[in-house]
């Protein structure tokens, strides 16, 4: 059974589920892409403890990459594309062209930013890092103040 908790976070309040074996889902709780608690799952912040205590080192500039097991739901191309905004390293971007032609699909730009847009894993799979082909910052669940804030955040660290 999928197990669930909330944090307050310095982008907002989010959701995480999962396991003791797997993070499945992190996603804001409030705005554009609001998620919540499935009817069946069960409110238990001990089954998620590892991503939450890696979230906390993460926001406070502790942590760099995180160390958990990832399963979200989603189509063959949806995790191809999440897979590839794993490998954009931490405090750098990549536009959404640039991901398709690593993907090798450089025609499927907006397809890739649909892939982003629908990423169950806010900040775990750094969905944050894909920006806009003239360097702007594009469309974020948590608002684009929150986007700024992680790039922020990632650009302090690695300076």
């Amino acid at each position: 059974m999928t197990a669930y908790t909330h944090i307050d976070s310095p982008i907002g309040r989010l959701l995480i589920a999962g396991d003791a074996d797997r993070i499945c889902e992190v996603g804001f709780t409030e705005g554009y892409k609001a998620r919540q608690p499935a009817a069946d799952w069960r409110r238990d912040a001990a089954a998620v403890k590892p991503a939450v205590e890696q979230l906390a080192a993460y926001f406070a500039g502790e942590l760099t990459r995180f160390d958990l097991v990832l399963d979200p739901p989603g189509s063959p191309f949806q995790r191809q594309v999440w897979s590839a905004l794993g490998g954009i390293p931490y405090g750098e971007t990549r536009t959404y062209g640039a991901l398709a032609k690593d993907i090798g699909r450089p025609r499927s730009a907006r397809a890739v930013g649909a892939a982003n847009g629908a990423n169950p894993l806010v900040v775990l799979v750094p969905c944050h890092r894909l920006i806009g082909a003239d360097g702007s910052l594009t469309g974020f669940g948590g608002g684009i103040a929150a986007k700024a804030w992680l790039l922020e955040l990632e650009l302090r660290r690695s300076a």
